[in-house]
């Protein structure tokens, strides 16, 4: 008798119902909205958190500080959702970035907030990996691409909206309320997470590649400190810039 077939298992999103797909993609899309306007209220805040904090030696941190851990913590993410399940980490990412904004706007001096923002940024770069990754069980290769596409339009939005509301939000209530801003935008988008995210933990046994992703990290954060710090800190042919791009291609 010939053994009975069995069913490969299938990426949870394809038993998906319309509505619920429709429910996944809007609460991730605000997750992913939610850290790009910051970026750029933020940016606009600027002026005013260097008069207020006397910290215009050190401005150019902020925005680094947030980038270096936001980059340096993207494959890790990745991996442990791949590991462990989408739901779970995208939460975490976003509480994380929820409870940064709060400390930022606490902050009061230039050192506190690029502590602040750096932590910040960890939560921040849980969004974009485990959204395509939820976009990749959700949809057939076919039509990945195109759905990808629509998610990143919340970055076209967020430079539209994002100065706007920065300068009428420093203007009228105080640039501490850039960050405070994020705390019941933030409050939203977990419940919406925890509502319409499938508690799907992948049917595969994954290894996570700690080296790799060191060495990653490893590359990565010397080649933006050398792009950030390069005709501002250092002129770009100073031996410190040099250095860090030669360790970051090195690696």
């Amino acid at each position: 008798m010939p053994e009975a077939a069995v069913a490969a298992p299938q990426p949870w999103g394809l038993t998906l119902s319309r509505r619920r797909i429709v429910a996944v993609l809007g609460s991730v899309m605000l997750g992913m909205l939610l850290s790009a306007v910051d970026q750029t209220v933020v940016g606009t805040a600027m002026p005013r958190i260097i008069a207020d904090l006397n910290g215009l030696q050190h401005y150019a941190w902020v925005a680094t500080a947030y980038l270096l851990s936001s980059t340096a913590s993207m494959p890790i993410w990745g991996k442990l959702s791949d590991a462990f399940g989408r739901k779970r980490f995208f939460i975490a990412g976003m509480v994380v970035f929820v409870a940064g904004s709060a400390l930022c706007g606490q902050a009061g001096s230039m050192t506190a907030l690029i502590v602040f923002r750096a932590f910040q940024g960890l939560g921040a770069g849980a969004m974009m990996p485990i959204t395509q990754a939820i976009v990749g069980d959700i949809f057939p290769p076919a039509q990945r691409a195109r759905w990808s596409g629509i998610l990143m339009s919340v970055f076209a939005v967020a430079t539209i909206v994002g100065p706007l509301l920065g300068g009428w939000i420093t203007d009228n209530v105080g640039w501490r309320w850039a960050f405070y801003v994020n705390l019941p935008v933030g409050v939203v988008a977990v419940a919406a997470a925890v509502v319409a995210l499938p508690g799907h933990v992948s049917v595969h046994r994954h290894r996570i590649d700690y080296s790799g992703a060191a060495l990653l990290v490893a590359a990565a954060v010397p080649l933006l400190l050398g792009l950030s710090w390069g005709g501002s800190e250092y002129p770009w042919r100073s031996w410190q810039v040099v250095s860090l791009f030669v360790f970051s291609a090195v690696v």
